[in-house]
């Protein structure tokens, strides 16, 4: 894919690049950032804690209607380079799914798809390419929220900044107007994987939402904001009236706050699995 069917709306540039600091100057409204390397800490990967987050994801997936029928997949690396990683397994519903059922897979290993416990075929295309080519994608969220495809299915599907939701995304964004095949296609995946490698969100045009994050608790914390994000979008559009978005300087402050505030995203999937173990805890099994 060309990159100039990827497109990031004009304001705030990325943020919060997975496994990277970023030193902003501002120079006459233009961002310069400065990018370092971070010590990652992989070595001190819990595969089981791993397995319990990524249940839990699946379980929370079904109750915000975030997934659609069976087709929808999550995935999380438990090695330090991110090739090896979990997987729900194949046309399990998500309100269904337990720990020890994700099935652990290689992202170097072209001979999965003749595993008797073969993933499907769409989540190897998209998640084998991310964990391939971008280890510091330690959690990979693919779904179909009702939103966020009411959104994506529109000649502009921008999240304008309407308030502070949806401001989280302003210029941290990944819209990818050109689907370049069916998802279970190995080209299409090396190509999402090349649009998304430097941003954590894409809006992936006539087709769903993938998010990445550095865990699977900051993953899904951006999944859960962006369906917000997009259903405030759709509501406000669908008054039929004018928008009255922030400007670009308040728009990009806010989108910064967020920046400063990702351990509310651990606080909250921590309250999230607090309330499965309540309701039902069983996904950790």
């Amino acid at each position: 894919m060309s990159r100039s069917s990827v497109t990031v709306p004009s304001g705030l540039v990325p943020t919060t690049e997975l496994g990277q600091t970023e030193a902003v100057e501002t120079i006459d409204k233009a961002a310069v950032f400065i990018v370092e390397d971070e010590p990652s800490g992989f070595e001190e990967l819990d595969e089981a804690q791993i397995r319990v987050d990524l249940a839990a994801a699946f379980r929370l997936a079904a109750r915000f209607d975030l997934h659609e029928s069976v087709a929808n997949h999550f995935s999380a690396a438990v090695s330090p380079d991110g090739k090896q990683f979990l997987c729900n397994p194949k046309w399990r519903h998500f309100s269904l799914v337990r720990a020890s059922e994700l099935i652990l897979l290689d992202a170097d290993d072209p001979s999965t798809m003749e595993r008797p416990d073969a993933p499907d075929p769409s989540a190897w295309c998209i998640h084998g390419a991310i964990h391939q080519r971008i280890p510091a994608a330690r959690a990979v969220l693919h779904c179909h929220p009702p939103y966020a495809s009411s959104l994506i299915g529109l000649a502009d599907p921008t999240i304008p900044p309407l308030d502070q939701a949806t401001a989280r995304f302003w210029g941290r964004t990944v819209y990818d107007s050109e689907m370049g095949g069916p998802p279970d296609d190995p080209a299409e995946g090396a190509r999402v994987a090349e649009a998304i490698e430097g941003h954590s969100v894409m809006m992936m045009g006539n087709h769903g939402v993938t998010v990445v994050g550095e865990s699977v608790a900051h993953a899904f914390e951006e999944l859960y904001y962006l369906e917000r994000a997009c259903r405030t979008t759709v509501l406000a559009l669908s008054t039929g009236r004018p928008l009255s978005p922030m400007g670009d300087d308040l728009a990009d402050s806010v989108a910064r706050m967020w920046t400063r505030s990702a351990d509310q995203g651990l606080a909250h999937f921590a309250e999230l699995k607090n309330i499965l173990d309540r309701d039902d805890p069983s996904y950790r099994d």
